[in-house]
């Protein structure tokens, strides 16, 4: 088993609190996984983005190939499309349609949106909208891991786990509204899936 995933959002979306979930609920599970450092703008607002690779197999390379990405996991739709050329033709994007508009020529949103859904196994959630209902419209990363969650081989036990341990020195509440968040986006999913 191998699965190769493109992490994609701009500084401040959580892209590193995603990776980290991902990264010892493979290790939890008995994985090896390969972890390309995050690349792009540390500042709010900057392009980032970074190779995730797991495997029941030694990893080799930190780098995943251009056109072999089991998955884009994005949480700004804008990057989901900076990263098609490594998406497998049978690949999965799993994006938020809520932009992150950082640049004044930010392109009309319907188009970016065509542009995702030209792909075929694709998911759009409305990761902003499903923060706030969690509780916190930062949550938006963990709306977007839940909803990669029915796609990916790990389990959702494994997942919340680390959700956990990630926020436990925050308190309960933002334990609580993290993994509300995680649930939200999965049902999401779940449910574009069924349409």
């Amino acid at each position: 088993m191998k699965y190769d995933i493109i992490l994609a959002g701009v500084g401040g979306q959580g892209i590193l609190s995603i990776a980290f979930v991902l990264d010892n609920a493979a290790l939890e599970e008995g994985l090896f996984f390969k972890q390309a450092e995050v690349h792009g703008m540390s500042q709010r607002g900057g392009a980032v983005q970074s190779h995730l690779r797991l495997s029941d197999k030694l990893i080799y390379s930190d780098l995943i190939p251009l056109g072999q990405a089991e998955m884009i996991l994005s949480v700004e739709p804008l990057e989901t499309l900076r990263y098609l050329e490594y998406l497998r033709p049978e690949g999965v994007i799993v994006s938020s349609s809520t932009p992150y508009t950082n640049i004044p020529d930010y392109p009309p949103l319907e188009e970016v949106c065509r542009e995702i859904k030209k792909a075929p196994v694709h998911v759009l959630i409305e990761s902003e909208k499903l923060a706030k209902e969690a509780g916190s419209a930062k949550a938006q990363n963990m709306v977007m891991l839940g909803a990669a969650s029915i796609f990916l081989p790990l389990k959702e036990e494994s997942l919340k786990k680390y959700i956990q341990i990630l926020f436990e020195r925050r308190g309960d509440q933002i334990i609580q509204t993290n993994l509300k968040a995680l649930d939200l986006g999965r049902q999401a999913a779940l449910a574009s899936r069924r349409e």
